[in-house]
């Protein structure tokens, strides 16, 4: 892992928080291990989304929306696996036996979750300043390419265009099933009330763009 930390120019205090980071919870449950990368995934997906909104807020004059909406796109999942790739993540990635035949470490869902659980660990064992320099020093290459484009973000243009009409909308969860390694999740898009779109994926995230993209195939506004 030193070849990574060499290459984020970081130099790291509590290892351990990195083992845990690219940890999956199915070698979590293999190996008895009481931690998995899941609550790190969560924090780092906070601190990504504050690096950039930091970074739009201080160097773009965009309206709240459009920021949104930029911000949206480089954080979404497909640019989340893009930078993990980048980097060679899925190499250090710990699964299980089981999700190793199925070919976890190559899963886009896993492979992006890897990357926020590292920002997690960077954060927590390096600080907010060390977590962003790392984030933007990824990032922005990308950004500054005009000839890269990642994923549509069909949530924030449905929530761009809910917010033109002063409708209301949520996600819900409808179903979860599978075993904790390989789950599938059904959501819904509700937009005043109504349901509008459902999506089926391996994560939440997923479940959630593909459900706005069939509300946005239905919707008209």
């Amino acid at each position: 892992m030193n070849e990574l930390f060499d290459k984020l120019k970081i130099t790291p205090k509590d290892l351990k928080l990195y083992e845990v980071a690219f940890s999956h919870s199915s070698y979590a449950n293999e190996h008895k291990a009481k931690k998995d990368y899941e609550r790190l995934e969560f924090l780092g997906d906070a601190v990504l989304d504050l690096a950039m909104a930091d970074f739009l807020y201080k160097h773009h004059n965009d309206n709240e929306g459009e920021m949104t909406k930029v911000r949206s796109r480089y954080v979404c999942e497909n640019a989340l696996y893009e930078y993990s790739l980048a980097l060679g993540l899925n190499k250090y990635i710990k699964v299980g036996h089981g999700e190793k035949a199925n070919g976890g470490v190559y899963k886009k869902a896993i492979v992006a979750d890897i990357f926020e659980s590292l920002m997690g660990a960077i954060y927590l064992d390096l600080g907010y300043s060390t977590a962003k320099r790392v984030i933007l020093s990824i990032i922005i290459p990308y950004f500054n390419n005009p000839n890269v484009t990642f994923f549509e973000d069909y949530k924030s243009a449905l929530q761009e265009a809910v917010q033109t009409t002063k409708k209301s909308l949520y996600y819900e969860l409808i179903s979860e099933s599978g075993p904790a390694h390989d789950k599938t999740f059904k959501m819904q898009v509700r937009v005043d009330g109504i349901i509008y779109g459902e999506g089926v994926g391996s994560s939440k995230k997923e479940a959630e763009q593909l459900a706005a993209k069939n509300a946005l195939e239905k919707l008209a506004i």
